[in-house]
């Protein structure tokens, strides 16, 4: 299991990467699978672990990335022939490695950050096994072994009254994830905002958001760690989710439905493949249409939600995909066509 070394495994905080990767790890660990997990030295996990950076990149900024990350993937490949099969969940990168190796490659996509690294994918498409985290994620130019949607240990995760009397934004903040326009539909539907999460963009942050907190109609909490975070969701009336992008999963939806919190989201990306109206939330085109959203969702059967993403999107279910596919590529060997 080759993780991203930009947070440990699992994350303190944000890291949604290493998230997927911790979550996979200790699924297939527990199933009896013998795995051993590349990540940062103060990770935690079942597995055998094996590192080269110390910390987080982005948990230490005296660490040079890019050396971090060619060392680091580096380890793995220079001990490919020891496993039967490589899970990268760790973007492009270390494709250029899998022609080097007879052992199997099965990258998961985690979004493309721009249009530029979509070269290296189309490289190596005929030697690779790509996952697409989303239908709507999935590039023409690829070709894909499977669409596996990411899942959450939902026991980790309570069925929550929503008599807060409060909306919540949980995400990055950063003008992709739209704080802003979710504070602006808040204040439209007359309910408090809960900002949690951490600041990407300062200068957004500075210009756009922090204005806005007053710490009543509008409160930043920071970043939330487990305990606090299903606190924070449980209680809310809905999560507002206006991303300004096609986002190509959004854990923090999944989290939310899970605590049986609906959810108010652009009709875009990978909403549609999570969000269900009428069960889990609604998805909407404007401003006003989220601003009635917010008043319809109040009435969901929030159990019902629950049940629903339970279903969709545990942890069980992932790992019983990734199984599937892992045991059909160490099968059939060769290229996925």
């Amino acid at each position: 299991m080759l993780a991203s070394i930009a947070h440990r495994v699992p994350p303190r905080d944000y890291g949604p990467w290493e998230q997927v990767a911790s979550t996979l790890t200790e699924g297939l660990v527990e199933r009896g699978h013998d795995v051993t997990l590349f990540a940062t030295a103060d990770s935690l996990t079942s597995a055998r672990l094996r590192a080269t950076a110390p910390t987080g990149y982005e948990e230490d900024r005296s660490l040079d990335a890019k050396v971090h990350e060619a060392l680091h993937i580096a380890g793995l490949f220079e001990a490919a022939e020891e496993f039967d099969v490589v899970s990268n969940q760790f973007d492009f990168l270390p494709l250029v490695f899998s022609r080097l190796t007879r052992t199997p490659v099965v990258t998961t996509i985690h979004g493309f950050s721009s249009e530029r690294i979509v070269p290296v994918f189309r490289a190596y498409d005929d030697v690779a096994h790509y996952v697409a985290i989303s239908d709507a994620d999935r590039h023409p130019d690829l070709t894909y072994a499977a669409t596996i949607h990411h899942g959450i240990d939902v026991d980790g995760f309570s069925l929550g009254a929503g008599t807060g009397e409060y909306l919540v934004f949980l995400g990055r903040i950063h003008p992709d994830k739209g704080t802003a326009a979710a504070v602006e539909v808040a204040r439209r539907a007359g309910l408090p905002l809960v900002i949690a999460g951490i600041v990407q963009d300062e200068r957004y942050y500075r210009e756009e958001v922090a204005p806005l907190v007053d710490g009543r109609s509008v409160t930043y909490v920071g970043p939330v760690g487990p305990t606090e975070r299903d606190r924070l969701l449980g209680g809310a009336v809905a999560l507002l989710h206006l991303i300004a992008f096609d986002e190509p999963f959004g854990l923090s939806v999944v989290e939310s439905l899970v605590t049986g919190t609906p959810v108010v989201a652009w009709a875009r990306g990978s909403m549609p493949e999570i969000v269900r109206p009428g069960v889990s939330g609604a998805l909407v085109g404007s401003v006003d249409e989220a601003v009635a959203a917010v008043r319809m969702v109040g009435g969901l059967d929030r159990a019902a939600c629950r049940a629903d993403a339970v279903a969709r999107f545990s942890a069980a279910r992932m790992i019983d995909d990734y199984e599937r596919l892992f045991r059909h590529v160490v099968d059939t060997g060769g290229p996925p066509r």
